[in-house]
Parts: C-alpha cells; sequence; structure tokens
C-alpha cells in the first residue's frame, strides 16, 4: 500500500525529510480496526518527530495523528464498529501514523465521524479536540468556578489548532468568557469568528491587556504555544487560587511565582491513555462522537483552513513547513491518494 514515510530525522528542507513509500497492508489485532484512510491533517507533533526521531536503522517511519476513513476489517473482540462504519481519530503514537492508505487503531480511540462534514473537514478535528477537551474538562475543570476570579479563560494561541477547536467548546458548553491571543488581522478576524469576545496580541505584554479589559482576573488560562515566553505574564495576570495549563513542550519551566497564588498546574498530552493503554481510553472514542453531536448539531464547526490533495510527501512537506512557520492558522489537511 502507498505511505509517506522517512528514515532519518531532520530539517523539512531536506529531500528525502518525507519519501512516498510501498509498505505492507497491517492486519488486525483483537481489538483494532482495519480503516482505508480518506484523509488526514498535521499536527506540530508530526514536525517535532520527524525533526528529532530517526527510526531504527533501515527502517521507516509513517507520521501522522489524525484520520478520517471507512473501516474495512475488524478485530475479533471488536464491539462497537463494523465494516463500512465512517469513523475519525488520532489514534496513538507507540503505533506507526495514519500517512497511508490503510491503518490500525484501538477502536476504543474512534469516534463516529461527523455526518454533516466531509472528510477533509472531519480530518481536521480529532487531534486537536481531544487535547482541547481534556484540558478544559478533565485537567482545569473549567466548569468549577475559581472563587472571586472572573469567570474567563485566556487561551494563549487562539488562532493555532487547539486554541480554534479550544475557543468553540468553550463557548458550547460553557458560560464563561473567552479571551483569545491573536497578532495579526486575519488571525484576530478568526478567533472572533469562533467565538471569542476578546482577543489580546501576545507579541506584547499580556497582563496588562487583560486589566485593560476590566473585566478582572481570569480564572483560567490554557497556554498552546510558547510557554516560556509568557510565564512572567500568566503568573501576573491569573487569579489567585486559578487554575493553569499548557500543551507544549518548553526546555525548563520554572514555575515557582505561582506559589504565592496558589495556582494549580496542569498538562495535557493527548497520547497519555493510549500510550499508558489507562482504565479510561476509552473515553477518547466517547468525547469524539460527543464532538460529531457538537458538529451535527451546529455548535461548533470544523478548523480546516486549507486541503491540499493527493496525500503524498510533496504536500506533506509543504504542510510541515506551514506549521513549522509558527504562522498556521486552523489546520491544513491532506485528502484522497
Amino acid at each position: 500500500m502507498r505511505a509517506v514515510a522517512y528514515t532519518k530525522a531532520g530539517t523539512i528542507e531536506r529531500n528525502d525529510a518525507l519519501i512516498d513509500v510501498e509498505i505492507s497492508k497491517p492486519t488486525p489485532g483483537s481489538r483494532d480496526l482495519l480503516v482505508a484512510v480518506d484523509a488526514i491533517s498535521v499536527n506540530p507533533v508530526d514536525t517535532k518527530i520527524r525533526k528529532n526521531v530517526s527510526p531504527e536503522a533501515g527502517a521507516q517511519k509513517v507520521l501522522g495523528w489524525d484520520a478520517v476513513g471507512r473501516v474495512v476489517e475488524v478485530g475479533a473482540a471488536v464491539v462497537a464498529f463494523k465494516p463500512g462504519d465512517a469513523v475519525y481519530y488520532a489514534g496513538s503514537l507507540l503505533r506507526p501514523g495514519a500517512n497511508s492508505e490503510f491503518h490500525l487503531v484501538d477502536e476504543r480511540l474512534v469516534g463516529r465521524k461527523p455526518s454533516s462534514l466531509s472528510n477533509a473537514e472531519a480530518a481536521a478535528l480529532p487531534l486537536t479536540a481531544i487535547t482541547a477537551w481534556e484540558m478544559l474538562f478533565d485537567r482545569l475543570d473549567v466548569r468549577k468556578p475559581v472563587a472571586g476570579a472572573a469567570d474567563a479563560i485566556l487561551i494563549i494561541g487562539g488562532a493555532g489548532g487547539v486554541g480554534s477547536i479550544a475557543i468553540q467548546l468553550v463557548r458550547a458548553l460553557t458560560g464563561l468568557t473567552v479571551i483569545a491571543t491573536a497578532s495579526r488581522p486575519e488571525t484576530r478576524d478568526w478567533v472572533s469568528a469562533l467565538g471569542a469576545h476578546h482577543f489580546i496580541d501576545h507579541s506584547k505584554p499580556l497582563a496588562d491587556q487583560i486589566t485593560a479589559l476590566g473585566i478582572g482576573a481570569p480564572a483560567f488560562v490554557f497556554s498552546t504555544t510558547e510557554t516560556h515566553r509568557h510565564l512572567a505574564e500568566i503568573v501576573s495576570l491569573i487569579a489567585p487560587q486559578g487554575r493553569f495549563g499548557l500543551i507544549d513542550d518548553p526546555e525548563s519551566l520554572d514555575v515557582i511565582g505561582f506559589k504565592r497564588k496558589a495556582v494549580s498546574i496542569h498538562w495535557e498530552l493527548m497520547f497519555t491513555r493510549s500510550i499508558f493503554e489507562t482504565p479510561d481510553m476509552d473515553e477518547q472514542g466517547k468525547l469524539l462522537t460527543e464532538v460529531a453531536a457538537l458538529i451535527d448539531a451546529g455548535k461548533i464547526r470544523t478548523t480546516v483552513t486549507e486541503v491540499l490533495r493527493p496525500i503524498n510527501a510533496e504536500n506533506l512537506k509543504q504542510a510541515h513547513a506551514v506549521i513549522e512557520s509558527g504562522k498556521a492558522r486552523g489546520k491544513i489537511v491532506l485528502e484522497g491518494f
């Protein structure tokens, strides 16, 4: 079957950074679905792994942790899906990615594709929706108020893939005021269209801009990018006893500044459940099905901003380069082999 892979970690400028390959079609295990992949999207995790993690000598590594497709075969112990079902999911870092014609995924990580979306539209959602959902409702517990704080959340990196869906989930499922950061006219328009009540410029000091809004200190801060640059400002602006969450990978993070305010700190990795096969790993399939219901009810929308066709090394290299530029807005999707 066709796939896109690499054999050596490195920069996207290399000719062999990503290559078109032929690999064997996999066979499902007991809880696996074999999915014929129709569309995929690209996330920062793809670029980080491609730059830093080489496969074993002589091996090829396939990336891709967002997929939409049709179930073509199921393992003996599968209970929730059957051949022909349209599904979407992010999968597991411990298994080959979905940048291939056919892909194996544990059924517990899979949701039913939103019926109102095209394959490309749906492919933008799984990884970012899981990340945003788990951070908002499992880690930050945003439905539980913080005494004396403004019922508000600051989302740093509001126009990115995770920020774009987080804004919508907060608006659809809570009464919180949403403040999103955006520094360019097009990203400001984007976060406003997604439902942010306010936007502030992350290229400037954040605390003074929050104060200028006149709503008080926000109970929650969700940092999706550049946390190390904004940390002192976050310490200053967040409410006492507030809750702070991040998803990026700063080389170091001195959190002692939060002690005086008794701020709790939460790190989110959506692959934790699949890496450790936690007893609740099926929560990811459940929440994806809930997100699909919200989509089909018109309460949230896809975050796709660009679709490239077909799925091949040339187009994936283009998508990786945009992600690495730090100027991505929403999600880049690839469709069809």
